[in-house]
């Protein structure tokens, strides 16, 4: 367990007596451009106030220090060349920037590589790479080829395949200030080290599940104890990449699972501590990434979202495809687009809504006549990621293209975005709290936001180690409101506790 404090505009910093045990202790620090010079241990004593001052020194290798949305920042080119790099399976998903930028390939040889990125599952990892079944990826049309040599073209002019170092300025991000600096942050480091946190959620004890993103596990963390129970999750599909992404409660605080490329959903029961999962009925290869149980008490019915975006029957089995063109009419700017989407969310009705990162759109779907209705973000482009729905029926979700987040009042079908400050944030996910402030956190530089919808207020706090922030949550019965995220490259679970 580490546990993370901020030095404020002073230099000043302390940790309080009631998070630090008395015993002996290691620092580190993360300052971009500054390393610790000396890191002795430190002894922390019962009722006495230990202090110790840290020297710091100039960075030795600031390329090492970088966030991947730092390394964005850097890089000459334009937005669109840089979407190779945050598209949907970008190269983020499975690792840093820095083996990117630190090779020697040229272009040629980078297109092979872009080619083989392609025969590998989402749910991979340096520590857990997962090869897609044969057949599973479809020869690359003309078109793509033609992007991917664009691609590759791009990238061997950032990295060092012509030369000993990057002939472009390395730029960062402002150190936290203000309200950014007044957190604590509890990392807790999984057992297995190939562990992908993807989804982690709160329930009403406080205790933290989360799915394995390259494994077949669902996981159980108590906070208090630092215990974690892991519950093997039955494998549907032998010999396909393991691995869950969406993790959901429904009104009976059970667990459900989007299953990936397993090709199902599951659900545990927590009470007994079983699986109960559901196969998709075509022999087809179908990705299916989120579920949506929380109001199918009203019809017994899940939505699912995958390559494509389902109804599913849990009591008879059956499975309905959500067909987006039958309503378009074909003169509509939506009629020629893709609105599949990536997030899937329900209102208090079981409408569907779907959140359309390939585009700008958020598409519901009528749960009585399955009638499909698309709105358009104010933002071009948006790529709208993840969200939730609140008791009003108003939907926040992340504009990953956007850099923001957005508000949906299902209601008066009106918008609102926020633009977050920090640029290459790229938020994933966003939640909103009991105070009415949203949490959202940045997939490229290890960035959570909060902000005050009423007035626009935006803190930004950093996180202690590169994470991969994905799926955000928070717990609404402590004051003030605290915040969950997975660390998804590195094994570990994040608590932040903002002071104020």
């Amino acid at each position: 367990v580490t546990i993370t404090v901020v030095s404020n505009a002073e230099g000043r910093y302390s940790f309080p007596r009631t998070k630090l045990e008395p015993g002996r202790y290691s620092l580190r620090i993360r300052a971009v451009g500054y390393e610790l010079d000396g890191s002795a241990p430190v002894e922390v004593k019962g009722q006495e106030t230990t202090q110790l001052d840290l020297k710091l020194r100039k960075a030795r290798d600031l390329a090492y220090q970088l966030s991947n949305g730092e390394w964005v920042l850097s890089m000459p080119g334009t937005a669109e060349q840089k979407r190779v790099f945050t598209n949907q399976l970008g190269c983020v998903g499975c690792h840093s920037l820095e083996r990117v930028v630190r090779s020697r390939y040229n272009a040629t040889e980078f297109k092979q590589v872009l080619m083989r990125m392609r025969s590998y599952a989402a749910g991979s990892s340096v520590l857990h790479p997962q090869k897609l079944p044969p057949g599973w990826v479809a020869e690359p049309s003309k078109a793509l080829q033609e992007q991917m040599a664009k691609q590759a073209e791009y990238l061997s002019t950032i990295n060092l395949s012509t030369s000993s170092t990057w002939e472009y300025p390395l730029k960062t991000l402002p150190r936290p200030r203000g309200k950014g600096t007044r957190v604590i942050i509890t990392e807790y480091d999984l057992p297995r080290p190939e562990t992908m946190p993807h989804d982690v959620i709160v329930d009403s004890e406080g205790r933290v599940w989360y799915g394995d993103f390259g494994s077949q596990f669902l996981g159980k963390l108590d906070p208090k104890t630092g215990k974690t129970v892991e519950y093997p999750i039955p494998d549907l599909k032998p010999g396909y990449p393991l691995g869950s992404l969406d993790v959901q409660f429904d009104r009976d605080g059970n667990i459900w699972l989007g299953l990936k490329e397993q090709e199902g959903i599951g659900k545990f029961d927590r009470k007994t501590e079983k699986f109960q999962t559901w196969r998709f009925p075509k022999n087809v290869n179908e990705r299916l990434n989120m579920v949506m149980p929380l109001f199918h008490h009203l019809d017994g019915k899940v939505w699912v979202g995958g390559n494509t975006e389902y109804r599913a029957d849990i009591r008879s089995g059956q499975w309905e495809e959500i067909d987006y063109a039958r309503d378009i009419p074909k003169d509509s700017p939506a009629a020629n687009l893709s609105l599949s989407a990536y997030g899937v969310v329900a209102d208090s009705q079981n409408n569907f809504y779907g959140l359309n990162m390939g585009g700008g759109y958020i598409v519901k779907v009528d749960a009585k006549t399955m009638k499909v209705t698309p709105y358009k973000t104010p933002t071009p482009d948006s790529g709208p990621r993840r969200g939730h729905m609140d008791l009003q029926d108003r939907l926040w979700f992340a504009e990953y293209h956007g850099n923001g987040v957005g508000m949906f009042d299902t209601k008066s079908q009106r918008f609102q975005e926020w633009i977050v400050p920090s640029p290459w944030t790229n938020p994933y996910d966003a939640i909103v709290d009991k105070n009415g402030e949203v949490w959202t956190g940045g997939m490229m530089n290890d960035h959570v936001a909060r902000l005050n919808a009423k007035t626009g207020e935006l803190t930004e706090y950093l996180l202690p180690r590169t994470t991969n922030i994905r799926r955000v949550d928070v717990d609404n019965s402590t004051t003030p409101v605290t915040f969950w995220v997975g660390g998804n490259l590195g094994a570990s679970i994040v608590k932040l506790e903002p002071l104020d």
